[in-house]
């Protein structure tokens, strides 16, 4: 291997790695002190509980510091709600979409501190959030109920206080996907999105929210693996020069970190190949590349860097900006004090965090503003959490909405497939008969209709319909209308509480929907 070490360390810089379980592993340990690797990014199989995580990032810096002389960016996908890494003993706040439905973006700011402060204290200081995304396209696989809505100006109105809150726990934040991931119906962890807007187009939506966030100082933007051919034909953004370095630099003025997500994903993976896409990204303009499960891959990338480095297949003035760049907000973000672990999961941070889940529950149709009463004999339905996108975390969750809602509160438990059959349904609905009352949590029906149908054949029967949506809201749309509908946005046991306070009346859902749900 040619090159100095002090080139290796810069090339360590410019990356950032993963690793699978919860603890570093030998591969990984490898790759930091063969390639200087200087930036770590984890996931939900990295953690297990608070005390460990703690653990594990004091362990990946001192590895980190010892290897290359400098503290490693941590980085971790905590955006609330559907995409949330962090274990269950610390706070996991409501996602973007709803903390929108509250209608105050007081709430998105103290989603992010609270969010940063703990991630913080449990050594982890980079936080890949807000989703700066407008979901325009309600068929969207993977971002959905992460973005704030389906209007830029929502999306501003609510990002930029998550951005704040983050910032003032010192934590850096980081707006994806850019420049803009809302529009897509394919999801680019598993192929090649293409949006086919012209620029103005993309000025009016997609972009503004970006804009805002670079006006509002933003320290990072994630590029996205998306083609758009009115503006790069040939390539996706990530691996685009007009986009990165003409569009966000250059026109929209973006001085801070870009960085790329992970280019493992198949729509990189696939067409380009993640080797060569790490040196097309840094050729496009891309400060720090992401490599982030694959210890051999990453060595590759990172051999692959140098060998342009030296050759002079990268800009050597570009690079500098670079590497500079990176060591200017290490040496302002890295060095910031961390608030006491006991923050993490704290009496506190709960009561504020429940007090906002509540806020968030959206009744989409309520007849005489109430909820149906449940009776003595309530039959709760609904499929297993189910992985609905890749960014998903493994959908090795027990967790059942049914079962749960009738240990809680009575009744019947139905374990419903994700997509049912006619029948399957037809089953389903025969032995729902004598209940006083049956509620249906669904997951994403709107993808997958047999969800819905059999709400509209439960409807059919005597007792009343309650149908809530435990992601995308999208899913109340095509509902019978005589059947009685919540957005809850979140398969997780919070809202389930949440739910269960509404539907025996000890609470009000009081949501406002951020994107269409019903027409009429």
């Amino acid at each position: 291997m040619d090159g100095t070490p002090s080139l290796i360390a810069q090339v360590g810089q410019r990356m950032m790695a993963g690793f699978d379980g919860p603890r570093l592993d030998d591969k990984f340990i490898s790759l930091v002190k063969k390639w200087k690797i200087g930036n770590v990014i984890l996931f939900k199989w990295n953690v297990t509980d608070k005390e460990q995580l703690q653990e594990l990032c004091e362990d990946i810096q001192r590895l980190v510091i010892q290897e290359t002389g400098r503290p490693a960016f941590i980085a971790i996908d905590q955006e609330g709600g559907a995409v949330s890494r962090l274990s269950d003993d610390a706070t996991r706040v409501p996602g973007a979409m709803a903390i929108a439905a509250t209608g105050d973006p007081a709430n998105a700011y103290s989603a992010g501190k609270i969010t940063g402060l703990e991630l913080r204290a449990l050594g982890v200081n980079f936080n890949l959030s807000p989703v700066l995304d407008v979901n325009s396209n309600d068929a969207n696989p993977v971002i959905g109920v992460r973005s704030y809505g389906e209007r830029p100006e929502t999306v501003i109105r609510y990002a930029l206080p998550m951005m704040r809150g983050l910032d003032d726990s010192g934590t850096l934040s980081c707006g994806k996907h850019f420049p803009g991931h809302g529009d897509t119906s394919v999801d680019s962890h598993l192929a090649l999105p293409v949006v086919d807007k012209t620029m103005d187009e993309l000025r009016s939506v997609e972009l503004a929210p970006f804009q805002a966030a670079v006006e509002a100082g933003i320290p990072a933007i994630m590029s996205s693996h998306i083609v758009f051919p009115r503006v790069d034909p040939g390539k996706p953004a990530t691996l685009s020069r007009q986009i990165l370095t003409g569009l966000l630099r250059e026109e929209m003025g973006f001085q801070g970190l870009i960085m790329t997500d992970c280019l493992e994903m198949k729509a990189i993976q696939h067409t380009v190949g993640t080797v060569q896409g790490t040196v097309e990204a840094i050729k496009a303009g891309a400060d720090l590349v992401l490599v982030s499960h694959t210890a051999a891959l990453a060595a590759d990338s990172a051999e692959a860097i140098l060998r342009a480095l030296e050759s002079g297949e990268l800009d050597p003035e570009e690079w500098e900006q670079s590497v500079e760049r990176i060591a200017a907000l290490k040496a302002d973000y890295l060095n910031r004090p961390a608030p006491d672990p006991s923050i993490v999961g704290s009496d506190a941070h709960r009561r504020e965090n429940l007090d906002l889940l509540g806020r968030t529950l959206t009744p989409i149709r309520m007849p005489e503003n109430r909820f149906p009463p449940l009776g003595d004999r309530p039959y709760f339905a609904g499929c297993p959490v189910f992985r609905a996108t890749q960014v998903s975390n493994l959908a090795n969750d027990p967790l059942s909405f049914p079962v749960y809602m009738a240990e809680k509160l009575g009744g019947q438990a139905e374990v419903t497939p994700s997509n049912p059959t006619a029948e399957e349904i037809a089953a389903i609905s025969e032995r729902a008969c004598g209940a006083t009352s049956i509620v249906v949590g669904t997951y994403n029906g709107h993808l997958y209709p047999g969800q819905l149908e059999l709400v509209n054949r439960l409807a059919e029967l005597d007792a009343p319909v309650v149908a809530v949506a435990l992601r995308n809201p999208y899913d109340l749309r095509s509902l019978s209308p005589n059947v009685w509908s919540l957005a809850a946005y979140e398969y997780t046991a919070q809202a389930f509480d949440a739910v269960a306070n509404v539907l025996q009346g000890k609470t009000e859902a009081l949501g406002k929907p951020s994107v269409t749900v019903l027409t009429n």
